[in-house]
């Protein structure tokens, strides 16, 4: 695709879900828990802009709605609550080590090559300028399935957990234009209520072993089985 022969609209959309890409690897390789945060705000507020500007481009009103919706909650709300969370965990300087930062690196990079692999018959069959949002798209969401098997910290599996529903929801404006209204707010009540029960049960484990570890919870299950 040739970045020239699109609008000046076109080519924001596509360099703006560029950056939500980015985003997901700094997401990924990101060791503080409050600098994760930050990053997934900006992600959140990236894909809501990537909403309103293919409402623009495409004369649909209600992705405005959507984008404004997803701006409040992805932006705002969620990485509020999520501060909140880890100012009473008093985790604001926890850093969790990575292993082998290079190779989880690398196979990031891989996850966005075989997305772009794998969407390459349909971008070909696609009719709109914005059919690469569907690679980066589904490189979002492989690379939050990536961020939950590398990270230990249950705060920073949540993360990624909420990337893999901004990658799902950029695919959804992509590829239809966005979902219908009833069930775009249905998802966002239900992605708030799910951030509410995470925060219960952080507090539940802080409270049981003291850490929000989840290979410490692995190895507690471990001696458990043994005993």
């Amino acid at each position: 695709m040739n970045l020239t022969q699109l609008s000046l609209p076109e080519q924001a959309i596509f360099v703006l879900a560029a950056l939500v890409l980015l985003v997901s690897f700094i997401l990924l390789s990101q060791t503080r828990l409050t600098a994760a945060i930050h990053a997934f705000a900006w992600q959140g507020a990236l894909v809501a802009v990537v909403a309103a500007l293919v409402g623009w481009v495409g004369a649909d009103a209600h992705l405005y709605l959507s984008a404004g919706l997803t701006l409040a909650l992805k932006a705002l709300l969620i990485p509020w609550m999520l501060h909140r969370l880890v100012r009473r965990l008093d985790m604001d300087a926890e850093r969790e080590a990575l292993v082998h930062p290079a190779l989880v690196a690398l196979t990031g990079t891989l996850l966005v090559v075989f997305a772009y692999w794998l969407v390459l018959p349909l971008e070909r069959l696609a009719v709109t300028d914005t059919r690469n949002l569907l690679a980066i798209s589904l490189a979002t969401v492989l690379m939050g399935f990536w961020m939950l098997v590398v990270r230990a910290q249950a705060v920073a599996q949540v993360l990624g957990f909420m990337s893999i529903e901004n990658g799902l929801f950029l695919g959804a404006v992509a590829a239809t234009r966005g979902m219908p209204l009833v069930v775009e707010l249905g998802v966002a009540f239900d992605v708030l209520v799910a951030m509410i029960l995470f925060g219960v049960f952080f507090f539940q484990i802080r409270e049981s072993i003291d850490s929000l570890d989840t290979d410490r919870l692995d190895r507690l299950a471990e001696t458990e089985e043994e005993a």
